[in-house]
C-alpha cells in the first residue's frame, strides 16, 4: 500500500468514525497551542496503523480500549469507545471488556474506562 493509499483509507475510515465526543475534543483545543496533535495522530496512527492488514477494525478497536484502559486514559477512552461502536462492537461486549480489565490492569483503571465510557454513551443518546 502507498502512503497515498494509506491517507486515501484513513481518512475515509476517520470519517465514519465521528462522535459527539470527538466533536468535542476537537473544538476545545487551542487553534494555536500544539495545533499539530491532531495530524501528528492523523499521520502517525492512522495512516499508517488502523489501516494495515492483519487484524480487523473491531479486534483493533478492542486492543486499542485495553490499552487505553491500562493507561487510564480517559480523554482518549471517551473518542474511542464510539468507535468501537462503529467498528461492530456492542455495548455488551465493551461493558465486559471493562470488567475484564479489572484482573489486568486492576480496578481503579476499570472504573476510570466505565467513568468515561458512561459519559460517552451518554452524550451518544445510548444510555440513560
Amino acid at each position: 500500500m502507498t502512503d497515498e493509499e494509506r491517507k486515501r483509507a484513513a481518512e475515509k475510515l476517520f470519517a465514519s468514525w465521528s462522535s459527539k465526543a470527538m466533536s468535542e475534543l476537537q473544538s476545545s483545543a487551542s487553534p494555536k497551542f500544539a495545533a499539530e496533535i491532531g495530524a501528528l495522530a492523523f499521520d502517525n496512527v492512522f495512516t499508517k496503523l488502523w489501516v494495515r492488514p492483519g487484524l480487523d477494525l473491531r479486534a483493533r478497536s478492542l486492543v486499542t480500549l485495553g490499552i487505553l484502559i491500562a493507561l487510564r486514559a480517559e480523554d482518549e477512552l471517551k473518542v474511542h469507545f464510539p468507535i468501537a461502536l462503529a467498528n461492530g462492537c456492542t455495548l455488551e461486549e465493551l461493558e465486559e471488556l471493562i470488567y475484564h480489565t479489572t484482573a489486568y490492569a486492576g480496578f481503579p483503571a476499570a472504573n476510570c474506562a466505565r467513568a468515561a465510557a458512561t459519559e460517552s454513551f451518554r452524550k451518544q443518546g445510548l444510555i440513560d
